[in-house]
């Protein structure tokens, strides 16, 4: 029996969690984890199964925060009962509730009217550093154009902008940061006073919204109402964060992480450059090689039992999308990136009812992205091996990507 010891916050983890994934999906597929105190699950099958289990619940942060002092509980009361507010973290019936009235803001046709706009800033962002022959892709590419995007479908006007991502950065510490960026009350506090000053921000803009609707998507989700219902403000605030946030992290690490994954297979990227009509099946393929998101948790609300593993009610259960999308039960050659894979059906986007609301935008920001950089750079090439890995356990991302062309 070979013993495996899964620790999410050790730094060779976070650089590189491939091997690893693949020796627990092979040898130890529910695997408890001493060190970070949760059930972690990198079987495809396992994850597809177990997440939909109604005796595993979303809503967990209320209660993985109840280890802290009853002092701290109250402090960090805000920022708890935001993220509790999520529909991420809410299950049936709240969640289909959130979710439809969400849906009724966040729609195909609302993606579909900024996909001008993201090619526009997409090529002034490439148009920038065309002259320089180098640049690092993260900061002039990856990082602003999600952050961009969002705040102009909320109608954030661009003199806030680089406020309205400073909150969106500070609340993703909050959330995703592990040790190396403070403890978790530290972390708590940065993310809470964000959150407070971004709830006072929106405040009059959404009175003024009420009477006077403008067309974005913060006004839509103020106007969303099915049979008399709608979001409360707390829920409004919430879900505003939970699209920032997740809108902006997530997309920079598809950009980032599916660039990295091209230079690494230079024919892939040879053949997306003669074929730029691939690009629909590669960033799919990209998402699902080196996913962006690559875990997320729930609570077991009653004992269960995972081949063979005996899980007690209220132990944490961390599914491993990103474990799952290398699995060689589910896709062929999986540690080979081919962008002409298909039948792809990764979880990069999570999977089941909390399928990720936001992913037709985040796949229309990679596909638009990745192309242009691939056309108009055929001399692509990475500048530097010592790439240096954002240090969340929950997201995987570079902290640069410097390129020359």
């Amino acid at each position: 029996m070979i013993s495996i010891q899964y620790d999410q916050n050790d730094p060779e983890t976070i650089s590189n969690p491939y091997p690893l994934y693949d020796q627990l999906r092979s040898h130890d597929p529910v695997h408890w984890s001493e060190a970070n105190n949760f059930w972690l699950l990198t079987r495809y099958s396992d994850v597809a199964s177990v997440i939909r289990d109604d005796r595993v619940s979303s809503d967990r942060f209320r209660a993985i925060s109840s280890d802290l002092p009853a002092e701290a509980q109250e402090q960090f009361a805000p920022f708890i009962n935001m993220v509790s507010a999520w529909m991420l973290m809410s299950d049936a019936p709240a969640h289909t509730r959130l979710r439809g009235l969400v849906n009724k803001a966040f729609t195909p046709r609302m993606i579909d009217n900024i996909r001008a706009r993201i090619q526009e800033l997409v090529d002034g962002m490439l148009d920038a550093v065309q002259d320089d022959g180098r640049f690092d892709l993260i900061s002039a590419l990856a990082n602003p154009l999600p952050g961009i995007v969002i705040a102009e479908m909320l109608g954030v006007p661009a003199e806030d902008q680089p406020q309205f991502k400073k909150w969106s950065d500070d609340i993703a510490i909050g959330l995703t940061g592990n040790e190396t960026t403070g403890s978790r009350a530290e972390r708590y506090l940065i993310g809470q006073k964000s959150f407070l000053e971004l709830s006072d921000y929106f405040k009059p803009v959404v009175e003024r919204l009420r009477s006077q609707p403008e067309d974005n998507l913060l006004s839509a989700m103020v106007q969303a109402e099915e049979s008399g219902d709608t979001l409360s403000q707390e829920e409004l605030f919430a879900n505003c964060v939970l699209l920032m946030f997740a809108g902006q992290e997530t997309t920079t690490n598809l950009i980032g992480n599916g660039i990295l994954a091209l230079l690494n297979f230079p024919d892939q990227m040879e053949m997306l450059r003669n074929d730029p009509s691939l690009i629909v099946s590669a960033t799919e393929e990209l998402l699902r090689y080196d996913s962006p998101v690559q875990k997320l948790g729930r609570m077991a609300i009653e004992d269960i039992e995972v081949d063979g593993k005996k899980i007690a009610k209220g132990d944490e259960i961390v599914f491993c999308y990103a474990a799952a999308n290398r699995d060689p039960e589910e896709f062929q050659f999986p540690n080979q990136l081919d962008l002409s894979r298909t039948n792809n059906r990764h979880m990069a986007f999570a999977h089941g009812t909390h399928y990720c609301l936001g992913a037709a935008l985040a796949r229309l920001e990679g596909q638009i992205s990745i192309n242009a950089v691939v056309q108009r750079m055929p001399n692509l090439r990475l500048e530097s091996d010592d790439l240096e890995w954002n240090p969340s356990a929950i997201l995987r991302g570079l902290k640069s990507l410097p390129v020359s062309f």
